[in-house]
């Protein structure tokens, strides 16, 4: 009986420490999101090798003159990033000031690394993003978007009225991109050897149909979101803008590619999507081209869990969601792509591989 009780008390203490840890993970977030802000990574990056506190605050002021920077408080914040391995520190043999470097994971939010988590951070930490994951009681209780719940306005009229907004959104949009296209580009180049036509509905500024025209010349690539998305697209070579609704129409092409677009919706708004796509690419040869994730029950790998939070954003912010094999087998069908076939990455996305025939 002893033992029982005893083993009792000790679940009862892990789920405790539990509950604190989920309660208070957010500063997680925080630290992560003030390290950005301060361009701390860049700050170590830009001088080679590791620096002390004292260094690091003299970067900052030299960023801006105006700051007076509390050492105090960036200690205690550089001591979480370190125990998140976010940070690494080295500590002298002589007793002397330690010194912060850059880890695998402090290198994701180098700004101008070519491939940088930077911009996303700030975006899904704003204020702006945030407000709406305080809703999801409420949502639960009268459904609705959540988005709109806490902003006034669904996402995309939020965008469409706000430019401090929508250059943030795009900022983030272009990096992550970035980071997914490295990995789509690595591992579906016969994919798109064989088309000859590319539309990226969705395309935001247009920066992954470029890379995409980029690695195969011979596309003629085509980028199509709304009008005030492309009305701040710059130039692409082989690139051409178009402005337009995905909800009444897509330029016609032999493929039609679509990156973290179909998430933002829900199954019917999916459907009328994929149909419109359906239309826009030849019936025997077409295909559609999806970059999404695809939820595991049971996974267990490095992108899993971020896998489920991801659902949750999309929840927070588009009331769309993240889905399943069998779910998106199911919206597949009813558009009229009978088959398909999964292409895994080396990143938190898969693609999805569609034909209508």
């Amino acid at each position: 009986m002893a033992t029982k009780e005893t083993e009792e008390t000790e679940e009862l203490l892990k789920g405790q420490a539990e509950i604190w840890k989920y309660m208070l993970c957010f500063a997680d977030s925080m630290a992560l999101k003030c390290a950005v802000e301060l361009h701390l990574a860049d700050i170590i990056n830009s001088h080679a090798s590791p620096l002390s506190l004292s260094q690091i605050a003299s970067s900052i002021v030299a960023s801006d003159p105006l700051a007076t920077p509390e050492i105090s408080y960036l200690t205690r914040i550089m001591r979480l990033l370190v125990r998140r391995n976010i940070f690494a520190v080295h500590h002298s043999p002589d007793g002397g000031e330690p010194l912060y470097g850059l880890t695998h994971s402090s290198k994701w939010l180098l700004r101008d690394a070519e491939h940088t988590l930077a911009p996303m951070v700030l975006a899904e930490l704003h204020k702006w993003m945030v407000d709406p994951w305080l809703c999801f009681s409420q949502g639960v209780k009268e459904g609705g978007d959540q988005f709109q719940k806490a902003n006034g306005l669904d996402i995309w009229s939020f965008a469409s009225r706000n430019p401090q907004f929508n250059q943030l959104f795009n900022n983030a949009m272009a990096s992550t991109s970035k980071v997914i296209m490295k990995a789509v580009l690595s591992v579906y180049q016969d994919g798109f050897s064989s088309i000859e036509s590319l539309t990226d509905v969705g395309g935001g500024i247009g920066g992954v149909i470029s890379e995409i025209v980029k690695a195969f010349p011979h596309i003629k690539g085509i980028n199509y979101d709304l009008p005030h998305v492309i009305s701040t697209a710059p130039p692409y070579q082989g690139v051409t803008h178009i402005g337009g609704d995905m909800f009444e129409a897509i330029p016609k092409a032999d493929a039609v590619f679509m990156k973290w677009i179909l998430h933002d919706w829900d199954d019917k708004e999916c459907v009328r999507i994929l149909e419109n796509c359906k239309k826009a690419i030849p019936e025997k040869t077409g295909k559609v081209i999806l970059v999404e994730v695809i939820l595991k029950a049971d996974g267990d790998g490095p992108f899993d869990d971020t896998r489920f939070y991801f659902d949750l954003l999309m929840l927070a912010h588009t009331n769309g969601r993240e889905r399943t094999e069998k779910e998106w087998k199911n919206i597949l069908e009813e558009a009229g792509f009978p088959r398909y076939r999964v292409i895994a990455l080396p990143a938190l996305t898969s693609i999805i591989e569609a034909y209508p025939s």
